[in-house]
């Protein structure tokens, strides 16, 4: 049986039913796993950590001695109660096939029924035995839980939860930039959590803004190539050259100049989307993940530029994108032309 949606995770995590003898949780970001895995373990054995409860069993255990998973299934609890087996699995397809015979042995009552098997695994493919015995099992007997990235809400609650339990926190506009600077793998993004509240003082109350925030973010990657791309859509031509220049000297290539102005005009025609669809000009701004100190410039920008606009320096931008990566290529001046290009057109916009 197949839990993707949260709540029916989230509940199935904090009671998993009697009836319920394994679960396999597994996906690319190991952290997510291992976290619900532990969650589970929690609620199976009242002492998950001890020995004679809990039975820990990798996938070198498996590949060494296939029967040392059965054996364990089979034992029972030397203090009584139910026992947890956890069998951590990494990609090796032999084991996977050894996992899923076990799997079925076990729903199929061969074992000891008392038994719990808790198996952890990365991203398993549609062709793993092992995914499939879990998902054909309708009865509830064994449950399979696919774990994916965070998305950005799962992110802001993750943060917010985070900094609640040294009791500081985040406006909002702060928690977006945070939240957009940070990694979506569950693990480094925990450890950043961490970093920012020993940043702002466990235990002081603060609530931080933006400009809390500069010291600890630092600049944004590529600051130089972002600068010189809003200078050439906002019409400064000497501002867009020097950027240029700048980034150059601190070792930037032609072909990632001519990526980050197409990564402006991206930026720009997903803000003219959505105020098309009737969201405002900041709102808008902000959803396209520009950093809080470029917006009044950026919604400068949205208000001349247009989508049939956009649409026409699209070319140039794929034509720069191809010059740049010919072999002998003078990449730098490329990215320079196609900056003074947009920035004249920019002009003409009046900007």
């Amino acid at each position: 049986m197949i839990l993707s949606k949260r709540a029916e995770v989230e509940h199935f995590l904090t009671a998993p039913g009697p009836q319920t003898r394994a679960a396999l949780i597994y996906g690319r970001d190991r952290a997510i796993v291992h976290e619900r895995a532990d969650q589970l373990a929690a609620k199976i054995a009242a002492r998950p950590d001890d020995p004679f409860d809990v039975a820990l069993v990798t996938e070198r255990d498996v590949d060494a001695a296939p029967g040392r998973l059965y054996d364990e299934l089979c034992a029972q609890s030397l203090m009584g109660g139910r026992r947890l087996v956890r069998l951590r699995l990494e990609d090796k397809a032999s084991v996977d096939k050894t996992a899923a015979e076990a799997l079925k042995a076990h729903l199929a009552g061969e074992l000891n029924p008392d038994a719990f098997l808790l198996i952890e695994a990365g991203a398993l493919g549609r062709d793993s035995v092992l995914r499939k015995a879990a998902e054909a099992d309708k009865g509830g007997g064994a449950v399979a839980i696919p774990c994916y990235e965070d998305e950005t809400g799962d992110v802001a609650r993750l943060v917010r939860e985070g900094l609640a339990k040294d009791k500081v926190g985040l406006t909002g506009d702060a928690l977006d930039l945070f939240v957009r600077r940070l990694p979506h793998e569950r693990g480094v993004a925990r450890r950043e959590i961490e970093r920012l509240a020993l940043f702002l003082g466990p235990g002081s109350g603060t609530t931080a803004g933006p400009s809390d925030l500069e010291d600890f973010l630092g600049v944004e990657p590529e600051a130089s190539l972002a600068d010189a791309a809003s200078d050439a859509f906002g019409g400064k031509l000497a501002a867009a050259q020097a950027g240029l220049r700048r980034a150059a000297a601190e070792g930037e290539s032609g072909p990632a100049a001519v990526r980050a102005m197409g990564l402006h005009l991206g930026r720009l025609r997903r803000t003219l989307t959505l105020v098309s669809s009737g969201a405002g000009v900041q709102e808008a701004v902000k959803a396209s993940g520009v950093f809080w100190k470029n917006e009044r410039e950026f919604m400068r920008q949205a208000r001349a530029w247009t989508l049939p606009l956009l649409d026409e320096v699209q070319p140039d931008i794929l034509g720069a994108d191809r010059a740049c990566k010919a072999a002998g290529s003078p990449d730098r001046l490329i990215a320079e032309r196609l900056a003074l290009t947009i920035a004249g057109r920019a002009r003409r916009l009046g900007l």
